[in-house]
């Protein structure tokens, strides 16, 4: 019997930090094109596939939306929301960016895919929360607007990208000095396999087969490494547990095992 090896990222070893990142729907095809380098077109395409049934509670979509409460009393339990300018980076649908609209919050949410941030502009329609929305890179907004915001959040989709800290790196260039940057991923290792993949994709069918590739999942080593190199220190990592029984989830500051939450703030020295 072999022995259950785990994989590596293909874009990294276990301790390695990425290069940095070098120096509407309104829609920025150049700055697209310029960071493409950083975008699988595969996954994409899996969510423009889903994106019509975003805010259908209960499609395929409805682990984000019961989560969703979860992560945005976390974010505005340290960020205090009301009256900040926040970027939601990976916005997709817009759940969360509407929320922390909601919140009082000024926001900006940034995606790749067309499909859902016409769905994401449609819903504000219908619902009249105010929320600017952008098709265009992490890394070219970067550029163009650094240090424009005091609060950044990057939910769901490092595991998406091949390469998470170039996200990281933008993210860190984006929020302003003393501002936070909050992160959520998926962890690395057998019980995230067994629950995050074979379980929730297989067996419990939450989500779609193939949501995930289990290479592309980040231990939170590796994530605080690739946020030290950004100047962003790491103050907090709380997991998300769900409890199949009960198909509720709840914030755990002792399992990081599967899903988690990363609070980190950027120095105030950082250039």
């Amino acid at each position: 019997m072999q022995p259950f090896v785990f994989p590596r990222r293909p874009d990294s070893g276990d301790n390695a930090v990425p290069d940095q990142p070098t120096d509407s729907i309104m829609t920025d095809a150049s700055h697209h094109a310029n960071h493409s380098h950083n975008v699988d077109p595969a996954e994409i395409s899996k969510f423009e596939k889903l994106a019509a049934r975003w805010w259908d509670p209960n499609s395929e979509f409805k682990p984000l939306h019961d989560i969703n409460p979860l992560r945005l009393d976390y974010i505005d339990r340290t960020a205090g929301l009301a009256g900040k300018e926040v970027l939601d980076v990976g916005c997709g649908g817009g759940i969360l960016s509407e929320s922390m609209a909601r919140r009082g919050a000024k926001v900006t949410g940034i995606d790749l895919g067309t499909t859902p941030l016409q769905v994401a502009e449609l819903h504000t329609l219908e619902t009249g929360v105010e929320v600017t929305y952008r098709r265009i890179a992490v890394e070219a907004l970067a550029a163009e607007r650094p240090a424009s915001f005091d609060t950044v959040t990057c939910m769901e989709m490092l595991e998406h990208v091949p390469d998470p800290g170039s996200v990281i790196a933008a993210c860190a260039r984006l929020v302003r000095p003393g501002g936070y940057v909050f992160f959520s991923t998926l962890n690395r290792n057998l019980k995230s396999y067994g629950l995050a993949i074979i379980g929730a994709e297989y067996i419990l069918g939450m989500l779609p087969r193939g949501t995930h590739d289990f290479a592309r999942f980040i231990r939170p080593a590796e994530l605080s490494a690739w946020s030290r190199a950004a100047g962003l220190r790491t103050l907090d990592l709380t997991g998300m547990t769900y409890n199949p029984l009960t198909r509720t989830y709840k914030l755990n500051k002792r399992d990081l095992d599967v899903n988690y939450l990363a609070t980190s703030r950027r120095e105030v020295d950082a250039e």
